[in-house]
């Protein structure tokens, strides 16, 4: 099954690859994309290579890889899709952690809504000031404390709390996601413990990780309790941001709700930075 799911990734992208964006004349094509003959051409190995590999019949190298990756000039995340596919770290094997300037603006972009940006091992590397003024992260004294999924395993966020349907799904989508970055990073030590001490330490983790579950999308809700105006409940939303390869957690209230006047009030009140780089070095 995984040398077919590979072949169906080679063929999706050679099909959705435009020659021109790869130096390839246009010209007259009864098919969309680029052909087997031209990847093979680009990437050193033979057209009937192509095909056996796109029918799931041969298990590339990692130079292989390397090759197809780069003469379709895939971006980062459809590389790792390849490399995880076929068995093999990529090339760098480690999970991104820096935010760029892109990433951040988004923060500044929220002002009144409040946005914070994890790794894909779900540390937490920064926040926006309305994030802060909730008061979910006055507790966090250690490094490991930023990490979302170690925090929600281990019962650590006394001030936020969730129905139980929602909990469970929030578990469930922690799970999925770091099982997926897992595969596609299995070479980041720091990531690998994370998970072992998940393993061991929470049996809920334990029992989500034997057999993961298919996350479509993210959407839940959490309720905040604040000392100065109560409980405010809010919905998230994970936005991938695939240049840092990065996710946003938005945070927002039901328009004209209590919880969107008490979320209101506190953002007001707040004089602290716009933006707040956590800055811890990986998951422990």
């Amino acid at each position: 099954m995984a040398l077919q799911d590979l072949g169906a990734e080679v063929r999706r992208l050679r099909e959705s690859t435009d020659p021109a964006s790869i130096g390839l004349p246009p010209g007259r094509r009864r098919a969309r994309g680029v052909r087997r003959e031209e990847l093979a051409e680009l990437a050193g190995v033979s057209a009937d290579y192509v095909r056996r590999l796109e029918q799931g019949r041969r298990h590339p190298s990692a130079a292989v890889v390397n090759a197809i990756a780069r003469a379709l000039r895939v971006g980062p995340g459809e590389y790792e899709r390849l490399c995880a596919l076929a068995g093999y770290a990529a090339a760098d094997g480690r999970v991104p952690r820096e935010a760029g300037a892109a990433a951040l603006r988004l923060l500044e972009r929220f002002p009144d809504t409040p946005v914070f940006l994890t790794d894909a091992a779900w540390n937490v590397v920064a926040v926006n000031g309305a994030w802060m003024t909730l008061g979910a992260g006055s507790s966090n004294q250690r490094a490991r404390d930023w990490n979302v999924a170690w925090r929600t395993f281990s019962n650590a966020h006394r001030e936020i709390s969730r129905e139980d349907e929602h909990a469970a799904a929030f578990r469930v989508t922690l799970a999925a996601r770091l099982h997926g970055t897992v595969l596609r990073y299995p070479a980041d030590e720091q990531l690998a413990e994370l998970v072992d001490e998940l393993r061991t330490t929470s049996r809920s983790f334990d029992t989500l990780w034997r057999a993961p579950k298919t996350v479509a999308a993210y959407d839940n809700r959490a309720v905040f309790r604040h000392p100065d105006v109560g409980d405010i409940a809010l919905d998230g939303t994970v936005l991938d941001v695939p240049g840092d390869r990065l996710q946003a957690v938005v945070l927002t209230a039901a328009p004209g709700s209590v919880d969107a006047g008490r979320l209101g009030e506190v953002v007001r009140a707040s004089t602290g930075p716009a933006i707040i780089r956590v800055g811890q070095p990986g998951p422990g």
